[in-house]
């Protein structure tokens, strides 16, 4: 036998297990690192029921939150200025078609501006304008995007502020229609 087919020696393998447990550590780092950034963003959303919310949307539909009861509802909050927001827009669109979706365009300029934005970008979702940010300070908003998914009592079962992958919403929606 030789010496390259020699069975690993116990000594040779401490390396290896200091290096994989290196990067178990540093993983659990990050981890911890994401995840309390997330709840520090999310500190300021509101939580329990969801502040009402009755407007005209940009294409002039009326939209009331009270009116969407029985039924999970996506509150979406986003801005035609903000790349992330531009990034989860498909999953928002693919959303619409299978949820109510009530999105809010905060700060991005006035009803004809964010029309023009949707029908640009072909968007099948409408939105309530929220050119100073009023609506979005009652949900306690202060980041693009925030999404809240509330159950059919108006409740909020679940609120993050940052990139929350389609498949993610999807299951809170699934889950607090379920409720």
């Amino acid at each position: 036998m030789s010496e390259s087919e020699a069975p690993a020696s116990p000594a040779a393998d401490k390396p290896k297990r200091r290096r994989w447990r290196g990067l178990l550590v540093n993983l659990l780092v990050v981890l911890v690192i994401f995840f309390g950034v997330q709840w520090y963003k999310s500190r300021p959303l509101a939580s329990g029921s969801a502040p009402p919310l009755s407007a005209q949307t940009v294409l002039g539909a009326e939209v009331s939150l009270a009116a969407l009861r029985g039924e999970p509802v996506l509150v979406h909050f986003w801005a035609t200025w903000c790349p992330t927001c531009k990034l989860e827009e498909g999953s928002i669109n693919a959303l619409s078609r299978d949820y109510q979706v009530v999105t809010v365009a905060m700060q991005s300029g006035g009803e004809r501006e964010i029309a023009g934005y949707l029908r640009e970008r072909d968007l099948g979702f409408d939105a309530v304008a929220d050119p100073y940010g009023e609506i979005a300070s009652t949900w306690g908003v202060r980041g693009v995007p925030a999404s809240f998914v509330l159950d059919g009592d108006g409740e909020i079962r679940f609120g993050a502020v940052g990139y929350t992958p389609g498949i993610g919403l999807r299951g809170h929606l699934w889950a607090a229609g379920r409720e």
